[in-house]
């Protein structure tokens, strides 16, 4: 199996993006079902009972706005309200993300967050001081790391999630109760919280 690097925004095995969430060769979600096909060594079926693939605004190729199905952004605080662990990487973080995890903590919660790339850089200064006191006693701990990541991921209990980035925010997201998908997340995450420091 192959991991997210550790550093740098190229993408992983060559499945660069082009800053705007999407390859050369498609959609945000065809984009993402491509990168973790590779990084995961799997094979994602669209079919599967296992993985759901969601995008935003007209990209259908996997669920993507079908009859109100909920876009990306949507598909995350009702799995983030009742977990009890998360671990994750994010390059990308918003003051609604970073909100919904500190809302979600509590004295049941054990969540682990490596802030990299451009959420790194965002929580710096005054801004760092006043999320460490938001979150004492809340059960989520932040950590920072130096490098990048060409996409988010998150083990939320025991299912991953993968989410892809464009400018306007969240593009796509990949939920998965796959094992391998699983283990490719949760390896990851091991790599970047070794390489990190605390908030």
């Amino acid at each position: 199996m192959t991991d997210c690097p550790p550093s740098g925004g190229d993408g992983i095995d060559g499945h660069g993006t082009d800053g705007g969430g999407t390859d050369e060769n498609g959609s945000p979600t065809a984009t993402l079902v491509r990168i973790v096909e590779s990084a995961a060594d799997v094979a994602i079926d669209p079919e599967s009972a296992t993985t759901t693939v969601v995008g935003r605004d007209g990209d259908r190729d996997r669920e993507a706005g079908r009859d109100g199905d909920p876009g990306p952004e949507a598909r995350l605080p009702p799995l983030l309200a009742d977990a009890e662990s998360i671990v994750g990487v994010v390059p990308r973080i918003d003051r609604e993300l970073s909100d919904r995890l500190i809302d979600a903590g509590s004295a049941e919660l054990n969540a682990r967050i490596v802030l990299t790339g451009r959420a790194r850089r965002r929580l710096t200064g005054p801004v760092r001081s006043v999320v460490r006191s938001r979150l004492a006693d809340r059960g989520v701990d932040f950590y920072t790391h130096d490098g990048d990541s060409p996409v988010g991921v998150l083990l939320v209990d025991d299912r991953a999630v993968v989410g892809l980035f464009d400018d306007r925010g969240l593009a796509a997201v990949l939920l998965a109760d796959d094992p391998a998908i699983r283990e490719w997340v949760a390896k990851t995450c091991r790599r970047y919280l070794d390489a990190a420091e605390p908030l």
